[in-house]
């Protein structure tokens, strides 16, 4: 499964992002407890998604694993240590299709904050 995290597209059917232990321990967090985990992460860092790959990656998994039917996310923070409530989370289910060209794009360089906004969240728009 292909998943949208801000402008990095990860592919969580590769080797599991968390153990059998650490999925177990976490199978009794809701999905309003690993959203509140995402604002608080991306708080810290903005760019969570490219400095710390296997924690946004992990989060992702998370996400996806709560809520099946959800395949893109975006977490965005309006400065580094900000608030967690200032953190607008945004979800939504993309069409397998767009999934794979955003990832080929990202593999290719080609991904960045601007170019996932047009295709997926149109916050820039107006």
């Amino acid at each position: 499964m292909l998943f949208l995290l801000n402008d990095v597209v990860f592919d969580l059917d590769e080797t599991c992002p968390v153990t059998p232990a650490d999925a177990r321990r976490f199978e009794k967090l809701g999905l309003d407890y690993v959203l509140e985990l995402g604002c608080e992460l991306f708080s810290e860092d903005p760019l969570l998604h490219r400095n710390d790959p296997v924690r946004a990656r992990r989060l992702a998994w998370l996400i996806a694993d709560r809520s099946p039917e959800v395949n893109a996310a975006l977490f965005a923070a309006p400065a580094q240590n900000c608030a967690p409530e200032l953190v607008e989370p945004r979800f939504c289910a993309l069409p397998p299709a767009v999934l794979k060209q955003l990832q080929r794009r990202d593999a290719k360089g080609q991904l960045d904050a601007v170019t996932a906004d047009r295709a997926v969240w149109n916050r820039m728009a107006a």
